[in-house]
This record gives C-alpha cells, structure tokens and sequence, in this order.
C-alpha cells in the first residue's frame, strides 16, 4: 500500500476545494492511488476474466447454435446443463476451499503443503465428477423428469448427457489444476489453454450439430460430442503444459499424498466453499423447476437470460477471483490491514462496473433477443426477466464479491454457508414455490421475488466484512 499523502503546507489552504479535499484522503489514495495494486490486480483479473468469458461462451454457444432448432431443444439443452451446472459449482466449492489455502501458503512460501492440499483437491474432484458421470450416463430421464413433464425435452436432454457426461471427469481434474495455477499468480497458462479448447468446440458444434464439412448432422447429440471432445483436448494440455513448464501444480505423485490429520484439518475449512456450492447450486435447480413447471416458454426466456447472466458476470468472477488470491496472499504474508484495504476496493470497483453492465444489458436486450429463434411469449418473458436482472445487478455482484473474494479468501466459510443456507432454503425457495405454485405468477414475478433472497444477504455480510471477523490466517495448519 501507498503511504497516506498529505497536503505539501501541512493544512488544508483556505481556498482549497471540496474535490482536492476528496482528493488528498486517505480513503481516495487507498481506492484510487495505489498504482502497484492496480497493476497486480489486472495482471490477475484479465487473464481470468478472459478465461472466464470463454468458459461461459461455450454454453452460449451451444444454446445459440441449438437455438436455431427451436424452444424445446434451447429448453432440453438449458436442464440438462443444469447437471453440468451442479458439478462445476461443487467442483467451484472445492477449488475455491483448496484455493483458500494455496494462495495463502503462496504468500508464505511453503510449496509442501500447497501440494498436499492439491492432493486432496484432487481426491474429492475425482469423486464428485464420478458420482455425476454415473447420473449423466444411467438415470437422466429421471433427474430431467424433476424439472420438467415434457417428454420431447427429457429425450433429447437425455441423449445429450448420455455423451457429455463422459467428459465429467477430465474438467474436474483440468479445473483442479487450474485452479492451483491461478492461485499461484499463473493466470496466462489456463487463459490460453481455455482459448484452444473453446476454438475447437466452437469448430466441433459447427460440424456437428448442422453437418458441416462432410460431417454428420447430428443436432443436440453434436453439440454434446463437439463439448466432450473440446473437454478431453483441454484435459491433455492443462496437464503436459503445467509440468512442461515445471508450475506449482507440477506436483511429483509421492507430493500429493497426505495425512488423514491434515486432510481433516483441511476438511474443516475447505468443505464449508464446497457445501456452501451445493447448497446455493440446489437452490438455484429448485428455482429452475419451478420455473420450468411454469411452462416451456417460461423456462425458455430463464436460460436465455441466465445465459446472458453468465457472459456479463465473467468481469465479477475474473474481479473476485483475483480479490480471493490477493488477499489470501496477503493473509498469508501476516499483511491482515491490506487484506482489508484489498477488499474495500474491490467492493468499489465491482459496485461501479455493476451500474455500467446493468445500463449496457437494457440498452441490448432488444438486440440479444434477436439471436434467438423464439416465439412472442418466450420473447415477452425473456425482455422482463433481462430488465429485472439489470437493475438488480449490483447487489448480485457485490454479494459474489463478498462471498468469493473476501470472506473465503479469508477462511470464513462457516459464516459463509450459514448466511448462505438461511437467505436460499428459508426465503429464496418458499417464496419461489409460493408465487409459481400457490399465486400462479407469470415467471418474470417469480424471478424478482427470489432476489429477496441477495438482499438479506447482503444486509448481513456488510456489516461482518466492516467488522474484519473474516480474516483467518491459516498457514499455520501443517502434518
């Protein structure tokens, strides 16, 4: 951090302005005057975000190419991802828990027990992605019939997970690594690999799904084909390139082993991030059942929207991400005051890039909209959910922030999980049951009532990040 900067007479001069007053702050120079802060934190958050960005195109994609085949195969293709949406949140959770550690055992230096936490990073990626494979592969019908009752959706949903489900358990491992790599300040390596694999979905679905180039047309069954593959090609190069180039996640096999003391100690503060992913991941499905027992047109305008959600979020998700390993550094480096002073400017500058994005998504909706092959009723939900989402923005990203950057950054994830848990299954799920089920709402209604759910969040956390309760240094827990 920068010293406080004082005015060069020692006092405020009687003709000196409101905005130099401002200016000479303390609170301006912390936000806005710290030149290496800024530095690191685009070095971190570009790469990331970018990464980020691409993640999220392919869905989009998918849905945009899909989209052409009309509502039932956008709505087969949007539940069915909805699998895909449960593993990579627990798979989010784990990393995230396991990043809690590595970046903080970054700042202190100690490679040892980084590695050991990727050990067991690794362990419970691998599981989960086995138990959704055998969901994918054996009983989609099944999970898809809780969503919804149409059978055209469950048969084409299911011939897609029944291939992409294969596919589970490469990204775990890939997004195990590549979270190790980000945690470390390695952010260019999963950025460019993620590009590769992106570009070779995108050329894979254009082949596949209209039979292109000699290929197959093979519709929603292409799509599935053309992400499993791109997964696979992601999965070998995450792992030649991360130990060509020997990075902190080029762990010898004998490296990754671990205690069971420390697995348990670990367990303690790690599990919370993944419990805490499940919890919310399930929330957000049930909010999906109800709006798909709305209607297919109804569910329809919802994954259009939430896939627009996931494209402007990626700037949030980059921010919070590279707020979740500057702080972790600095708690580990026993810097706990610019830990805070990191997450008091990255609430700033996510709060100020909300408003922006919200203006820019209801300046758009009527051109995004225009991407779909949709009908009148799907297209008069979509354009009032998106205006609902936009004005709502800020308090969604601050929450991410104070969620995944701060508080598990700082090893808060019990907090974390409790506010988690008590705002989604004690006021986000009964009013979305009650306004779909009990008042027969049209599905824009229903989606504004689930935000009561960030709002309390977001009244409760404030006052815990202000009071600095999150700030755990955790590298003192070793074998």
């Amino acid at each position: 951090m920068t010293s406080t900067e004082t005015h060069p007479s020692g006092k405020l001069s009687d003709g000196l302005s409101v905005y130099s007053v401002i200016r000479e702050s303390s609170m301006f120079n912390r936000l806005f005057r710290d030149r290496r802060f800024y530095s690191s934190m685009l070095k971190l958050a570009v790469p990331i975000t970018i990464q980020q960005l691409i993640s999220s195109s392919t869905n989009l994609l998918d849905v945009l190419m899909i989209g052409q085949l009309g509502e039932t195969s956008i709505a087969a293709l949007g539940l069915s991802n909805q699998i895909f949406f449960l593993l990579t949140l627990f798979l989010f959770g784990i990393s995230s828990g396991s990043a809690i550690f590595t970046a903080q055992y970054w700042g202190k230096g100690d490679m040892v027990n980084l590695r050991k936490v990727m050990g067991i990073g690794l362990t419970l990626a691998f599981s989960a992605a086995l138990f959704y494979t055998l969901i994918a592969l054996i009983i989609p019908e099944t999970i898809l019939g809780l969503y919804t009752k149409d059978q055209a959706v469950i048969e084409i949903g299911s011939q897609y997970l029944r291939i992409v489900g294969f596919g589970y358990i490469f990204t775990a491992i890939t997004l195990t690594f590549m979270s190790v790599l980000r945690s470390t300040q390695n952010v260019r390596l999963p950025m460019t690999i993620t590009i590769i694999a992106l570009s070779t979905n995108i050329f894979l679905n254009y082949c596949l799904i209209f039979g292109n180039f000699g290929f197959p047309e093979l519709g929603v069954q292409g799509a599935a084909l053309g992400t499993l593959i791109a997964r696979v090609f992601e999965f070998i190069m995450i792992i030649f390139f991360s130990y060509r180039f020997k990075t902190a996640a080029a762990a010898k096999l004998h490296e990754l082993k671990y205690s069971f003391s420390f697995f348990t100690k670990v367990l303690r503060t790690s599990m919370p991030a993944a419990i805490n992913e499940v919890v919310w991941s399930l929330g957000i499905t049930t909010y999906y059942a109800v709006y798909a027992r709305i209607g297919t047109d109804a569910v329809a305008a919802v994954n259009i929207t939430s896939t627009i959600e996931n494209m402007s979020f990626v700037l949030f998700i980059g921010a919070a991400n590279a707020c979740a390993i500057m702080i972790g550094n600095q708690i580990g480096a026993d810097n706990e005051e610019a830990a805070y002073d990191y997450g008091l400017r990255f609430l700033v500058i996510s709060f100020s890039l909300s408003i922006l994005l919200g203006i820019l998504v209801l300046i758009l909706r009527p051109v995004i909209l225009s991407l779909y092959n949709i009908g009148p009723a799907a297209y008069d939900y979509a354009y009032k959910i998106q205006f609902i989402y936009a004005v709502t923005m800020w308090i969604r990203t601050t929450n991410l922030m104070l969620f995944i950057g701060i508080l598990r950054s700082g090893g808060d994830t019990g907090y974390a999980l409790k506010v988690e848990m008590s705002s989604i299954w004690l006021i986000g799920v009964p009013v979305a049951l009650i306004g779909g089920f009990v008042l027969h709402l049209p599905v824009y209604y229903v989606y504004a009532l689930v935000l009561l759910e960030e709002i309390v969040k977001l009244v409760i956390v404030i006052p815990r990040f202000r009071s600095r309760k999150w700030i755990h240094n955790l590298t003192g827990i070793t074998e």
